[in-house]
């Protein structure tokens, strides 16, 4: 089963420890993501906000949004949703998580010795 990523930095979840879970769930453009603990820091995730309460806690589900705090709900809009940065592989994944802990890109790997004849 493929874990949904962080839609800002596009980490993944890791096993999950006893207890509440650290990540928060969130609409953005319509679409239930999720945000890792390092993110809900930033305070610019151009999240959704409910239009009666102007809250941030709103949940998607069958069509709909609902507002957590207020319970207003509204049907989803029909326009296609923004794509999501999307880390496919596990060396892309990897390598994008070496460069947000050591804040460098890392090297390439060598290529591999080339081979002589020998006749």
């Amino acid at each position: 089963m493929a874990t949904m990523p962080c839609y800002r930095c596009g980490i993944r979840q890791t096993d999950p420890i006893r207890g509440a879970s650290p990540w928060r769930r969130a609409v953005h453009h319509d679409s239930q993501v999720l945000i890792c603990p390092t993110c809900q820091t930033n305070h610019d995730l151009d999240l959704d906000r409910c239009t009666t309460c102007d809250s941030t806690t709103l949940i998607c589900r069958l069509g709909e949004i609902e507002c957590r705090t207020c319970g207003t709900t509204r049907p989803t809009q029909t326009s296609p949703p923004t794509p999501t940065p999307q880390i496919t592989g596990l060396s892309e994944e990897v390598a994008a998580a070496l460069t947000r802990v050591l804040g460098t890109t890392p090297h390439p790997p060598d290529p591999p010795p080339r081979r002589t004849r020998v006749p």
